[in-house]
Protein backbone atom coordinates (compact mmCIF):
# COMPACT_ATOMS: atom_id res chain seq x y z
CA UNK A 1 0.00 0.00 0.00
CA UNK A 2 1.53 3.56 -0.60
CA UNK A 3 1.64 5.88 2.55
CA UNK A 4 2.28 9.42 2.46
CA UNK A 5 3.57 10.26 5.88
CA UNK A 6 7.43 9.58 5.59
CA UNK A 7 10.02 11.67 4.00
CA UNK A 8 13.41 10.81 2.36
CA UNK A 9 14.92 11.63 6.07
CA UNK A 10 12.40 8.80 6.91
CA UNK A 11 13.30 6.49 4.11
CA UNK A 12 17.35 6.99 5.26
CA UNK A 13 16.48 6.22 8.84
CA UNK A 14 14.71 3.41 8.01
CA UNK A 15 17.74 1.78 5.67
CA UNK A 16 20.03 2.33 9.04
CA UNK A 17 17.45 0.91 11.52
CA UNK A 18 16.49 -1.77 9.19
CA UNK A 19 20.44 -2.65 8.99
CA UNK A 20 21.22 -2.70 12.51
CA UNK A 21 18.21 -5.01 12.88
CA UNK A 22 19.57 -7.12 10.55
CA UNK A 23 23.08 -7.21 11.90
CA UNK A 24 22.54 -6.69 16.06
CA UNK A 25 19.13 -8.22 16.43
CA UNK A 26 18.02 -11.06 13.95
CA UNK A 27 21.08 -13.43 14.54
CA UNK A 28 20.58 -13.71 18.58
CA UNK A 29 17.00 -13.80 18.32
CA UNK A 30 16.85 -17.91 18.96
CA UNK A 31 19.63 -17.52 21.53
CA UNK A 32 17.68 -14.78 23.65
CA UNK A 33 14.51 -16.41 23.15
CA UNK A 34 16.36 -19.81 24.85
CA UNK A 35 18.21 -17.73 28.12
CA UNK A 36 14.44 -15.80 28.59
CA UNK A 37 16.64 -11.88 28.11
CA UNK A 38 18.18 -9.66 25.58
CA UNK A 39 22.17 -9.25 25.67
CA UNK A 40 22.30 -5.87 27.41
CA UNK A 41 25.07 -5.12 24.46
CA UNK A 42 22.32 -5.15 22.53
CA UNK A 43 21.38 -1.88 23.81
CA UNK A 44 24.15 -0.28 23.95
CA UNK A 45 25.22 -0.87 20.26
CA UNK A 46 21.42 0.53 19.90
CA UNK A 47 22.35 3.49 21.48
CA UNK A 48 25.89 4.16 19.60
CA UNK A 49 23.81 4.21 16.23
CA UNK A 50 21.69 7.34 17.99
CA UNK A 51 18.54 4.27 18.10
CA UNK A 52 17.83 5.12 21.70
CA UNK A 53 15.58 8.39 22.61
CA UNK A 54 15.96 9.94 19.58
CA UNK A 55 14.16 12.71 20.54
CA UNK A 56 16.40 14.19 23.33
CA UNK A 57 17.93 17.48 23.07
CA UNK A 58 21.38 17.09 21.74
CA UNK A 59 22.74 18.79 25.30
CA UNK A 60 21.80 15.23 27.12
CA UNK A 61 23.61 13.56 23.69
CA UNK A 62 20.11 13.09 21.66
CA UNK A 63 19.57 13.75 18.61
CA UNK A 64 16.82 16.31 19.07
CA UNK A 65 14.86 14.59 16.50
CA UNK A 66 11.30 15.51 18.16
CA UNK A 67 9.02 13.80 15.32
CA UNK A 68 7.40 10.30 16.48
CA UNK A 69 7.44 8.98 12.73
CA UNK A 70 10.82 7.69 13.77
CA UNK A 71 9.61 5.51 16.47
CA UNK A 72 6.99 4.57 14.56
CA UNK A 73 10.12 3.33 11.80
CA UNK A 74 11.26 1.11 14.41
CA UNK A 75 8.77 -0.21 16.00
CA UNK A 76 7.23 -1.02 12.41
CA UNK A 77 11.38 -2.58 11.83
CA UNK A 78 11.38 -4.75 14.33
CA UNK A 79 7.70 -6.11 13.87
CA UNK A 80 9.21 -6.98 10.34
CA UNK A 81 11.81 -9.49 11.84
CA UNK A 82 9.50 -10.85 14.37
CA UNK A 83 11.51 -9.42 17.00
CA UNK A 84 9.44 -9.17 20.70
CA UNK A 85 12.09 -9.65 23.60
CA UNK A 86 13.85 -6.17 22.64
CA UNK A 87 11.86 -3.66 24.17
CA UNK A 88 13.29 -0.85 22.17
CA UNK A 89 9.99 1.00 21.97
CA UNK A 90 9.02 0.50 25.73
CA UNK A 91 12.31 2.31 26.51
CA UNK A 92 12.04 4.77 23.99
CA UNK A 93 8.52 5.55 23.80
CA UNK A 94 6.33 4.79 26.94
CA UNK A 95 8.76 5.74 29.56
CA UNK A 96 11.71 7.90 28.72
CA UNK A 97 8.92 10.55 27.62
CA UNK A 98 8.25 10.77 31.59
CA UNK A 99 11.58 11.94 32.20
CA UNK A 100 11.67 14.09 29.50
CA UNK A 101 8.11 16.16 30.39
CA UNK A 102 8.35 15.53 33.97
CA UNK A 103 11.76 15.32 35.03
CA UNK A 104 13.91 18.59 36.58
CA UNK A 105 16.58 20.29 34.99
CA UNK A 106 18.92 17.95 37.25
CA UNK A 107 17.37 15.09 36.82
CA UNK A 108 17.52 14.92 33.00
CA UNK A 109 20.87 15.83 33.06
CA UNK A 110 21.92 13.23 35.34
CA UNK A 111 20.20 10.34 34.12
CA UNK A 112 19.00 11.21 30.24
CA UNK A 113 22.71 10.72 28.63
CA UNK A 114 22.94 7.16 30.02
CA UNK A 115 18.98 6.80 28.76
CA UNK A 116 20.35 7.51 25.21
CA UNK A 117 23.48 5.75 25.44
CA UNK A 118 22.07 2.51 26.61
CA UNK A 119 23.82 2.87 29.56
CA UNK A 120 20.71 3.32 31.86
CA UNK A 121 17.82 0.80 30.76
CA UNK A 122 14.60 1.89 31.67
CA UNK A 123 11.04 0.27 33.84
CA UNK A 124 8.44 1.70 34.69
CA UNK A 125 6.42 -0.46 37.60
CA UNK A 126 2.43 0.28 37.83
CA UNK A 127 0.94 -2.88 38.03
CA UNK A 128 1.01 -5.04 41.39
CA UNK A 129 -0.59 -7.95 42.43
CA UNK A 130 -4.53 -8.08 42.16
CA UNK A 131 -4.10 -4.40 40.89
CA UNK A 132 -4.58 -4.97 36.90
CA UNK A 133 -5.70 -1.82 35.02
CA UNK A 134 -7.06 -0.95 37.97
CA UNK A 135 -4.10 1.74 38.74
CA UNK A 136 -5.73 3.75 41.38
CA UNK A 137 -5.66 0.86 43.51
CA UNK A 138 -2.09 0.30 44.15
CA UNK A 139 -1.13 -0.61 47.74
CA UNK A 140 3.16 0.57 47.27
CA UNK A 141 3.52 3.25 49.68
CA UNK A 142 5.64 6.05 50.24
CA UNK A 143 5.73 7.19 53.97
CA UNK A 144 7.41 10.74 54.27
CA UNK A 145 10.22 11.39 56.14
CA UNK A 146 10.50 15.35 55.66
CA UNK A 147 13.54 15.19 53.17
CA UNK A 148 13.29 11.60 52.09
CA UNK A 149 10.84 9.07 51.51
CA UNK A 150 10.25 5.63 52.64
CA UNK A 151 9.06 2.96 49.88
CA UNK A 152 7.75 -0.55 50.54
CA UNK A 153 5.69 -2.54 48.18
CA UNK A 154 5.90 -4.98 45.45
CA UNK A 155 5.35 -4.67 41.86
CA UNK A 156 4.68 -7.53 38.84
CA UNK A 157 4.91 -8.29 35.22
CA UNK A 158 7.81 -5.21 34.92
CA UNK A 159 8.83 -5.20 31.35
CA UNK A 160 12.85 -4.65 31.35
CA UNK A 161 12.50 -5.73 34.96
CA UNK A 162 15.84 -7.89 34.94
CA UNK A 163 17.31 -5.30 33.06
CA UNK A 164 16.36 -1.86 33.95
CA UNK A 165 18.70 0.47 35.53
CA UNK A 166 16.30 2.98 36.61
CA UNK A 167 12.57 2.51 37.22
CA UNK A 168 9.71 4.94 37.53
CA UNK A 169 7.76 3.62 40.41
CA UNK A 170 3.99 4.29 40.92
CA UNK A 171 2.85 4.75 44.72
CA UNK A 172 0.89 6.12 47.20
CA UNK A 173 2.24 9.21 49.01
CA UNK A 174 0.32 11.55 51.63
CA UNK A 175 -0.15 13.47 49.34
CA UNK A 176 -1.75 10.64 46.19
CA UNK A 177 -0.16 8.43 43.60
CA UNK A 178 3.43 9.91 43.01
CA UNK A 179 5.83 9.02 40.80
CA UNK A 180 9.34 8.06 41.92
CA UNK A 181 12.95 7.55 40.18
CA UNK A 182 14.29 4.16 42.20
CA UNK A 183 18.02 3.51 41.07
CA UNK A 184 19.50 0.19 40.50
CA UNK A 185 21.69 0.28 43.48
CA UNK A 186 19.21 1.79 45.83
CA UNK A 187 19.52 -0.74 49.35
CA UNK A 188 16.18 -2.59 49.56
CA UNK A 189 15.10 -2.42 46.27
CA UNK A 190 15.45 -6.36 44.54
CA UNK A 191 13.86 -8.24 41.74
CA UNK A 192 12.24 -11.38 41.74
CA UNK A 193 12.44 -14.10 39.19
CA UNK A 194 12.37 -13.55 35.32
CA UNK A 195 9.17 -14.48 35.00
CA UNK A 196 8.21 -17.46 32.28
CA UNK A 197 5.20 -16.29 29.91
CA UNK A 198 3.52 -17.64 26.95
CA UNK A 199 5.11 -15.95 24.46
CA UNK A 200 7.54 -12.91 24.03
CA UNK A 201 10.13 -15.34 26.39
CA UNK A 202 13.17 -13.57 25.16
CA UNK A 203 11.65 -10.07 27.31
CA UNK A 204 12.80 -9.69 30.68
CA UNK A 205 9.55 -9.39 32.64
CA UNK A 206 9.70 -9.54 36.37
CA UNK A 207 8.93 -8.76 39.99
CA UNK A 208 10.26 -6.12 41.67
CA UNK A 209 10.32 -5.65 45.26
CA UNK A 210 10.72 -2.68 47.62
CA UNK A 211 11.75 -2.80 51.08
CA UNK A 212 12.35 0.23 53.48
CA UNK A 213 14.31 1.91 50.13
CA UNK A 214 15.18 5.69 51.03
CA UNK A 215 13.93 7.49 48.25
CA UNK A 216 15.41 11.21 48.05
CA UNK A 217 13.01 13.74 47.34
CA UNK A 218 14.80 14.82 45.00
CA UNK A 219 13.93 11.74 42.98
CA UNK A 220 10.41 12.03 42.93
CA UNK A 221 9.06 13.05 39.04
CA UNK A 222 7.22 15.84 38.60
CA UNK A 223 5.12 16.63 41.72
CA UNK A 224 4.05 14.89 44.57
CA UNK A 225 0.12 13.01 44.25
CA UNK A 226 0.22 14.50 39.93
CA UNK A 227 1.42 10.67 39.67
CA UNK A 228 -2.11 9.80 38.11
CA UNK A 229 -2.52 12.45 36.25
CA UNK A 230 0.71 11.73 34.40
CA UNK A 231 0.37 8.19 33.57
CA UNK A 232 -3.24 9.08 32.13
CA UNK A 233 -1.45 11.79 30.01
CA UNK A 234 0.95 9.53 28.94
CA UNK A 235 -1.15 6.91 27.90
CA UNK A 236 -2.26 8.06 24.95
CA UNK A 237 1.16 7.69 23.30
CA UNK A 238 1.74 4.39 24.96
CA UNK A 239 -1.53 2.79 23.41
CA UNK A 240 -0.88 4.40 19.41
CA UNK A 241 2.80 2.56 20.24
CA UNK A 242 0.25 -0.58 20.89
CA UNK A 243 -1.31 -0.10 17.70
CA UNK A 244 1.75 0.24 15.39
CA UNK A 245 3.08 -2.64 17.18
CA UNK A 246 0.44 -4.63 16.27
CA UNK A 247 -0.62 -3.78 12.92
CA UNK A 248 3.22 -4.19 12.04
CA UNK A 249 2.98 -7.73 13.41
CA UNK A 250 -0.09 -8.48 11.56
CA UNK A 251 2.24 -7.72 8.60
CA UNK A 252 4.46 -9.94 9.64
CA UNK A 253 2.27 -12.99 10.00
CA UNK A 254 0.57 -12.32 6.93
CA UNK A 255 3.73 -12.22 5.08
CA UNK A 256 4.98 -15.32 6.62
CA UNK A 257 1.40 -17.08 5.96
CA UNK A 258 1.13 -15.51 2.44
CA UNK A 259 5.22 -17.15 1.83
CA UNK A 260 3.70 -20.50 3.04
CA UNK A 261 0.73 -20.76 1.12
CA UNK A 262 2.44 -19.89 -2.00
CA UNK A 263 4.93 -23.19 -1.40
CA UNK A 264 3.22 -25.72 0.40
CA UNK A 265 1.77 -28.19 -1.69
CA UNK A 266 -1.60 -30.11 -1.29
CA UNK A 267 -3.41 -32.58 -3.54
CA UNK A 268 -1.13 -31.57 -6.37
CA UNK A 269 -0.90 -27.88 -6.05
CA UNK A 270 -0.34 -25.04 -3.95
CA UNK A 271 -2.65 -24.53 -0.67
CA UNK A 272 -2.93 -20.67 -2.38
CA UNK A 273 -4.73 -21.59 -5.21
CA UNK A 274 -7.91 -23.05 -3.13
CA UNK A 275 -10.53 -20.52 -2.96
CA UNK A 276 -11.17 -20.70 0.87
CA UNK A 277 -6.92 -19.85 1.21
CA UNK A 278 -7.21 -17.06 -1.21
CA UNK A 279 -10.41 -15.61 0.94
CA UNK A 280 -8.83 -15.97 4.30
CA UNK A 281 -5.39 -14.00 2.95
CA UNK A 282 -7.51 -11.27 0.85
CA UNK A 283 -9.68 -10.94 3.64
CA UNK A 284 -6.03 -10.60 6.32
CA UNK A 285 -5.12 -8.44 3.73
CA UNK A 286 -7.68 -5.77 3.46
CA UNK A 287 -8.57 -5.63 7.09
CA UNK A 288 -4.92 -4.95 7.81
CA UNK A 289 -4.69 -2.40 5.19
CA UNK A 290 -7.86 -0.35 6.65
CA UNK A 291 -6.03 -0.60 9.93
CA UNK A 292 -2.49 0.63 8.52
CA UNK A 293 -4.29 3.51 7.56
CA UNK A 294 -6.43 3.67 10.47
CA UNK A 295 -2.93 4.11 12.44
CA UNK A 296 -1.28 6.38 9.89
CA UNK A 297 -3.93 9.02 10.26
CA UNK A 298 -3.41 8.97 14.36
CA UNK A 299 0.19 9.26 13.79
CA UNK A 300 0.02 12.22 11.57
CA UNK A 301 -2.49 13.57 14.46
CA UNK A 302 -0.50 12.85 17.03
CA UNK A 303 2.31 15.09 15.52
CA UNK A 304 -0.37 17.82 15.54
CA UNK A 305 -1.15 16.60 19.07
CA UNK A 306 -4.46 16.30 18.29
CA UNK A 307 -5.02 12.73 19.19
CA UNK A 308 -7.88 11.90 21.78
CA UNK A 309 -7.98 9.57 24.53
CA UNK A 310 -11.24 7.69 23.01
CA UNK A 311 -9.07 7.53 19.43
CA UNK A 312 -5.79 6.12 21.05
CA UNK A 313 -8.40 3.63 22.98
CA UNK A 314 -9.81 2.34 19.60
CA UNK A 315 -6.93 1.93 17.65
CA UNK A 316 -5.80 -0.31 20.73
CA UNK A 317 -7.97 -2.46 21.03
CA UNK A 318 -9.41 -2.72 17.06
CA UNK A 319 -5.78 -3.26 16.01
CA UNK A 320 -4.69 -5.95 18.75
CA UNK A 321 -8.06 -7.86 18.30
CA UNK A 322 -7.02 -7.82 14.58
CA UNK A 323 -3.22 -9.05 15.07
CA UNK A 324 -4.91 -11.55 17.21
CA UNK A 325 -7.59 -12.84 14.41
CA UNK A 326 -4.24 -12.45 12.04
CA UNK A 327 -2.20 -14.39 13.85
CA UNK A 328 -4.87 -17.60 14.32
CA UNK A 329 -5.90 -17.67 11.02
CA UNK A 330 -1.73 -17.91 10.28
CA UNK A 331 -1.62 -20.85 11.88
CA UNK A 332 -4.75 -22.57 10.83
CA UNK A 333 -3.21 -22.26 7.06
CA UNK A 334 -0.17 -23.47 8.10
CA UNK A 335 -0.96 -26.71 9.24
CA UNK A 336 0.45 -28.66 12.05
CA UNK A 337 3.62 -26.56 11.31
CA UNK A 338 2.01 -23.55 12.35
CA UNK A 339 2.24 -25.31 15.70
CA UNK A 340 5.97 -25.77 15.42
CA UNK A 341 8.28 -22.91 17.31
CA UNK A 342 10.74 -23.17 14.48
CA UNK A 343 8.22 -21.75 12.60
CA UNK A 344 7.59 -17.87 13.18
CA UNK A 345 3.90 -18.04 12.43
CA UNK A 346 3.97 -20.06 15.50
CA UNK A 347 5.67 -17.33 17.88
CA UNK A 348 3.75 -14.75 16.50
CA UNK A 349 0.62 -16.46 17.81
CA UNK A 350 1.99 -16.91 21.30
CA UNK A 351 3.59 -13.48 21.40
CA UNK A 352 0.36 -11.31 20.25
CA UNK A 353 -1.74 -12.61 23.03
CA UNK A 354 -0.66 -10.25 25.32
CA UNK A 355 -1.44 -7.45 23.04
CA UNK A 356 -5.29 -7.35 24.31
CA UNK A 357 -4.02 -6.91 27.72
CA UNK A 358 -1.02 -4.89 28.27
CA UNK A 359 -1.52 -1.01 28.33
CA UNK A 360 -5.28 -1.71 29.50
CA UNK A 361 -7.22 -4.28 28.41
CA UNK A 362 -9.25 -4.06 25.87
CA UNK A 363 -12.54 -4.09 27.60
CA UNK A 364 -10.91 -0.91 29.26
CA UNK A 365 -10.22 0.54 25.93
CA UNK A 366 -14.06 -0.21 25.39
CA UNK A 367 -15.02 1.32 28.65
CA UNK A 368 -13.31 4.38 27.57
CA UNK A 369 -14.77 4.52 24.52
CA UNK A 370 -18.23 4.02 26.05
CA UNK A 371 -17.25 7.37 28.76
CA UNK A 372 -16.60 9.29 26.02
CA UNK A 373 -19.43 9.23 24.18
CA UNK A 374 -21.19 9.98 27.52
CA UNK A 375 -23.00 6.93 28.42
Amino acid sequence: MKRTLFTDDHSIFRDSFRKFCQEEVLPHQERWIEQGIVDRDVWLKAGANGFLAPFVEEQYGGLGLEDFRYAQIMIEELSRIGESGFALSLHNDVIAPYLHTYGTEEQKARHLPGVVSGETILAIAMTEPGTGSDLQAIRTQLEDQGDHYILNGQKTFISNGILADLVIVAAKAPEGITLVLVERSMEGFSRGRNLKKMGMKSQDTAELFFENVVVPKENVLGKPGMGFMYMMQKLAQERLVCAIGAISGAWFAFEETLKYVKERTAFGKPIGKFQNTRFMMAEMKTEITIGQHFVDNLVQQHLAGEVTPEEACMAKYWTTDLLNKVVDDGVQLHGGYGYMQEYPICRAYTDARITRIFAGTNEIMKEVIGRGMGL
